[in-house]
């Protein structure tokens, strides 16, 4: 809580440099670039601070989507900081859907449900997901087994993102949102946050891959970034 609180400071401040700014960087593009974006961090640097778009090694055009959606991302982490401190709730869940993918191509499909659970059946990985019809039951179920834990842990937050990311509610976004949820839930529970980065993507693809059957290899690959963040958090002295 002593983070939230010192996120929520230093967003209000507009204070640059800090483990907000930093934060905000780092999460929106290894969270997008995991998904395919090809935005650096550098560039996602560029467009938090100056609102542009800087091209890189004689590149001349880049992806709207991909700078849509992070900017769209650090309007989540804003949201994320507001609630974090509120029970997950599908409003939440859809809310972050909803900033995410605002005014993208995606959103201009008719069957593409923007903050809304997918109408269309998908696959991922290789593997069937669960059935749009059967989405508003299993979130709902999903959510009321979280809140029965009395005191949520590292363990719990885990648990629940591989049990999102096996339900897949939206068409698309479901690992950033996924993601942004792991962060909420560890700021709202007093527990270290983390950032997957996309250089262990693979191990974080694994980990979804073989659990339940195998759950150290999520947990070892969250544990890991948690390491990572603990090192941010040494440097700006929290």
């Amino acid at each position: 809580m002593n983070l939230l609180s010192k996120y929520r400071e230093e967003k209000q401040m507009n204070l640059k440099g800090g483990i907000y700014h930093q934060t905000q960087i780092r999460l929106a593009y290894n969270s997008n670039r995991i998904e395919g974006s090809k935005l650096s961090e550098e560039q996602t640097r560029y467009i938090f601070e100056t609102n542009t778009l800087h091209l890189e090694n004689g590149d001349t055009t880049a992806n709207v989507d991909d700078i849509l959606e992070t900017i769209n991302h650090f309007t989540c982490f804003d949201y994320l900081l507001e609630v974090a401190d509120e029970p997950l709730s599908e409003k939440h869940i859809k809310e972050f859907h909803h900033l995410l993918k605002s005014g993208t191509s995606d959103a201009r499909k008719s069957w593409f449900k923007v903050g809304d659970y997918k109408t269309v059946p998908n696959v991922v990985g290789g593997s069937e997901t669960t059935h749009p019809k059967d989405v508003p039951a299993e979130m709902r179920n999903l959510l009321e087994n979280y809140h029965q834990i009395e005191q949520i842990d590292f363990d719990d937050v885990v648990d629940f993102h591989y049990h999102f990311e096996k339900i897949h509610p939206f068409q698309d976004g479901n690992g950033r949102v996924g993601r942004l949820i792991m962060f909420k839930e560890c700021l709202a529970n007093d527990i270290v946050p983390f950032i997957i980065e996309d250089e262990y993507k693979f191990f974080y693809y694994r980990g979804l891959t073989e659990y339940p059957r195998i759950k150290e290899f999520l947990r070892d690959t969250c544990l890991s970034a948690q390491d990572d963040f603990k090192i941010v958090l040494k440097y700006f002295g929290l």
